[in-house]
């Protein structure tokens, strides 16, 4: 048996002013043919999944690529066809199935939907050919995705730390199809909804009890897998929002009646997918009283794993301005402050202005860099593993990285968009976050993942960013309408 393998994943911000290039996934993780099976098969992910499973059934593996990239703006159109191209070339190659690891929001220059576009573009050469598609639980779920593979799933965790598992659990569901022993149906469906990110951590309503929902389906036995996808509402284009999709064997009945069952339960509690606001003054103030640590306090409107700059100065700015000591940052992105820091050298004193490198204009803001002096503590070159249950045992680079020390603050400066939601940010540096009175992150939910065993409190800061909680400053042009929050929707039916 011969079976293609690869991964394409971008989260696109589509109100992100950072551009992605082919480089920006040649700097996170992108890799080709016999190098894709070394780089993944030790780690958690999904590749290494499909890898173990085609290896127990003996099969050739052929794996054209594998690239992702942090998120940011769309994806640029050499970007993706360099991708899809290789896919499509294996595919056009023959094999007996395809294994795909996607993400499900990808907007690219020449589609909004990139993973629909891929698919369409394989099922042309290959009509016939079983697929299965694993994708990021913020996916925004499209009818051509569906209609263009044999079974789609979706994490079942936020942050992501069940990628190998849900890879298992489809691509049995594909072998058991190659076998004769299954016959895999879809239905999908989706309510006029955009859920926020913050809003659909998966140890919090509402999306406790939707993931609950879905596993009580798979143990009756209605259906081989569901998936409630939250979608990801910072990509403006037709099909973004929260959906769910049921893979039943045989019986597309059962499916379509857990769909509905759990668009059901997504309608009814529609209000706890926003997210409510708090003054940053008082945030601040409030983590200012606690007195044990480590607090950790969330600046997400800028959060890299959303497409941030990761170089908005407005939080740090406030926390600076109201005193709070024994503060660690991780991290921010002004790759010329750190190329200042390195030739100054370790223990100079330096007077930077830091961040603020980058505009804003969909949200109509102007970068701003703070003035700050300190001490060049520490200079690596950012190259870590990650030993946390998130992306387990792949190889990031953060490119040249400092620490600056302004006494109360220890700031990470990095040269490469990562998102911290593993403890090696820090201990790469020489920092113990576990020993810090404050913990300071761009990044949302993900930091769950290596920072929640050791948060005695979290705080969430309303800062200023591309990745804004705060609907009305963001102009959707693209979104079908009407749709919850932007409308006011009463008997809404599923779409």
């Amino acid at each position: 048996m011969r079976v293609v393998m690869a991964m394409m994943k971008h989260e696109t911000n589509t109100f992100s002013p950072v551009p992605t290039p082919w480089s920006r996934f040649e700097e996170w993780s992108a890799c080709f043919g016999d190098e894709v099976i070394r780089a993944y098969e030790p780690t958690n992910m999904t590749l290494s999944a499909y890898i173990k499973l085609c290896r127990d059934e003996g099969a050739e593996i052929v794996s054209p690529i594998a690239a992702e990239a942090m998120p940011s703006g769309p994806v640029a159109a050499d970007a993706y066809e360099r991708m899809s191209g290789a896919i499509l070339e294996a595919v056009a190659k023959g094999c007996d199935a395809i294994m795909l690891d996607l993400h499900g929001a990808m907007v690219a220059e020449v589609t909004p939907d990139g993973e629909g576009t891929l698919l369409v573009r394989i099922r042309e050469i290959a009509p016939e050919t079983p697929i299965c598609v694993t994708c990021d639980l913020h996916c925004n779920l499209t009818q051509a995705m569906v209609d263009n593979c044999d079974a789609l799933i979706g994490y079942k965790t936020y942050p992501h730390t069940d990628m190998y598992e849900v890879g298992t659990t489809v691509g049995r569901i594909l072998l058991a199809k190659l076998k004769g022993e299954a016959d895999p149906v879809m239905a999908w469906g989706r309510m006029p909804l955009l859920s926020q990110t913050l809003r659909q951590g998966t140890d919090d309503e509402p999306f406790k009890s939707l993931v609950r929902l879905t596993r009580e389906a798979e143990a009756a036995g209605e259906v081989l897998a569901a998936t409630v996808f939250g979608g990801f509402a910072l990509a403006d284009i037709h099909d973004a929002g929260i959906s769910a999709v049921a893979i039943a064997d045989g019986d597309r009945g059962a499916a379509e009646r857990v769909v509905e069952r759990l668009n059901g339960e997504i309608w009814s509690h529609r209000d706890d997918h926003l997210y409510r606001h708090e003054p940053l003054e008082v945030a601040v103030a409030r983590a200012k009283a606690i007195e044990d640590g480590p607090v950790i306090l969330l600046d997400h409107a800028d959060n890299t794993g959303s497409g941030g700059n990761q170089d908005v100065m407005t939080v740090i700015a406030e926390v600076m301005r109201q005193g709070l000591e024994d503060v660690a940052v991780g991290g921010l992105w002004d790759p010329d402050a750190v190329q200042r820091m390195m030739r100054a050298g370790i223990g100079a004193t330096v007077t930077l202005e830091l961040g603020g490198r980058t505009d804003m204009p969909s949200i109509g803001l102007t970068g701003e860099p703070l003035v700050v002096t300190g001490k060049v503590r520490v200079l690596t070159d950012g190259e870590w593993v990650v030993r946390g249950p998130m992306y387990h045992g792949l190889a990031v680079s953060m490119g040249p990285t400092a620490v600056l020390d302004t006494g109360k603050m220890q700031i990470v400066v990095v040269s490469r968009h990562h998102e911290p939601w593993d403890l090696g940010i820090f201990l790469s540096v020489g920092i113990d976050p576990a020993h810090k009175r404050y913990v300071l992150l761009k990044s949302r939910i993900h930091y769950r993942a290596g920072f929640a065993p050791i948060a005695k409190h979290t705080i969430t800061l309303d800062g200023t960013g591309v990745t804004t909680s705060d609907n009305s400053l963001l102009d959707y042009q693209n979104v079908r309408r009407p749709i919850y929050p932007l409308d006011r929707i009463n008997e809404p039916e599923p779409q």
